[in-house]
């Protein structure tokens, strides 16, 4: 049994959120959807993205929530992932040691593919 801590609680919370979101309500109609959309798919073509970028969303997110409950026993995929930079970033913008504040350039250079990338998921549609 995992120790009870802040940390444990908020990786329950947001790993069965997103479980829940992704698996269970997603093709429920509710009110909390953006662009007049009732289910995530239909909030996904709302703002005209691909279809695949649903899936991969969508897989992405439950892979995430399965890891985040999974880190409750097994912390070392939670570990890499707060290691991958993200600390930096926020330090960057001003949330967090300023000594992990260089660190945020960095990180930053090896989002550059992201916009690259996005352009070319949306053209495929």
């Amino acid at each position: 049994m995992p120790a009870v801590t802040i940390n444990a609680v908020l990786q329950l919370i947001v790993g069965l959120g997103l479980l829940n979101v992704w698996l269970l309500r997603g093709a429920r109609r509710t009110s909390y959807r953006g662009g007049g959309a009732q289910t995530l798919r239909e909030e996904f073509a709302a703002y005209q993205l691909p279809t695949a970028a649903f899936y991969l969303v969508g897989a992405l997110k439950v892979v995430a929530g399965v890891i985040l409950l999974a880190g409750l026993w097994w912390p070392l995929p939670v570990r890499a992932a707060a290691g991958a930079g993200v600390p930096c970033i926020f330090a960057g913008w001003g949330y967090g040691p300023m000594s992990m504040a260089d660190g945020a350039a960095a990180v930053a250079a090896g989002f550059a593919d992201v916009p690259a990338l996005a352009d070319r998921l949306i053209a495929a549609r």
